[in-house]
């Protein structure tokens, strides 16, 4: 029991132990996380100053890259600090808060791709209704049960996980603070309540992803109606990014958490955990500003107005 209570800090897995590639990793880090929020805050400055994007899916895409923000922000920017100073600690409540806003912002970003789902469903398939479903009312409604949903998903796992005790080592095998990562450290089987609760919130992961699987083969069946080839195009334009967003996040996070526990981590383990941790907040503003004409001009709008203004 000298264990449980001697655990004030936890060591992160370190990427190599030769300083060259610490560095290297260090810098690929920090592009990434420099263009992933060079990404998500022009969509969301282009969103809040256009006019024309005060639309319920515009509405969405700016809180979900408010999310893809402070869900990249969590992760990366400690392993950078590591490997830039070569050290492997995190202390006992920056691991909690670690895994608490990661899964808070993993949660709110399932439930809020799940409502862009809807959102696309009732424009293309209910149009006449679309105006009195997805007023701006329900839209707030709709995003702060997102947030809600991810604040309480976060406040059972992370406060089942951490009542545990910790008495096999203080190594994570992870480049992060990880729930399943963590259940490797609790002694004998305390931690199969926890196992419960992840179980149960795949499931829940699954319903959404089921739910936006339905709603897109029914958006699909009426937009392969449409006459006109231009229409077909806008609207697959709008809904395939989406669909690709969700399905990496969800296949990538699943087999993260469900993947049997090995007793080293192995490279397609570390690829999987970077895949769902930090590449779907640095394609999001790609895949959403490249393939979609009325923010790239926005953006446009935008440069250019204040390229005018200076001169």
């Amino acid at each position: 029991m000298s264990n449980q209570t001697t655990v004030t800090e936890f060591l992160l897995l370190s990427f190599s132990d030769v300083r060259e590639l610490q560095v290297l990793h260090f810098v690929v880090f920090l592009v990434m996380y420099l263009t992933s929020l060079v990404g998500n805050i022009l969509i969301i400055i282009a969103i809040a100053f256009d006019r024309h994007l005060h639309a319920p899916m515009y509405f969405f895409l700016e809180y979900l890259s408010i999310l893809d923000l402070c869900f990249i922000s969590v992760t990366i920017p400690k392993s950078m600090v590591n490997s830039f100073m070569d050290t492997r600690s995190i202390s006992y409540p920056a691991c909690v808060t670690q895994v608490f806003f990661f899964v808070v912002f993993s949660a709110a970003d399932l439930a809020l791709l799940t409502v862009m789902a809807y959102d696309r469903y009732v424009a293309i398939c209910r149009l006449l209704h679309y105006e009195g479903v997805m007023n701006r009312r329900a839209c707030v409604h709709m995003a702060t049960g997102a947030w809600i949903a991810g604040i309480v998903n976060s406040a059972l796992h992370t406060g089942n996980t951490f009542r545990l005790p910790f008495c096999q080592s203080n190594i994570i095998d992870q480049f992060f603070c990880e729930i399943p990562q963590l259940l490797k450290l609790a002694c004998s089987d305390s931690y199969l309540s926890e196992v419960g609760i992840i179980g149960f919130s795949v499931v829940l992961g699954l319903n959404c992803f089921v739910f936006i699987i339905v709603s897109y083969v029914q958006i699909f069946r009426v937009v392969l109606r449409i006459p006109s080839e231009q229409g077909r195009h806008k609207a697959f334009s709008t809904c395939l990014p989406h669909l690709a967003v969700v399905s990496l996040l969800l296949c990538t996070g699943s087999f993260g958490y469900l993947k049997p526990p090995s007793s080293a981590p192995s490279g397609l383990d570390l690829a999987v955990d970077v895949l769902y941790a930090v590449v779907p907040p640095l394609l999001n503003p790609v895949i959403y500003s490249l393939r979609n004409q009325e923010l790239k001009a926005a953006l446009k709008k935008l440069f250019l107005g204040r390229l005018f203004s200076k001169n």
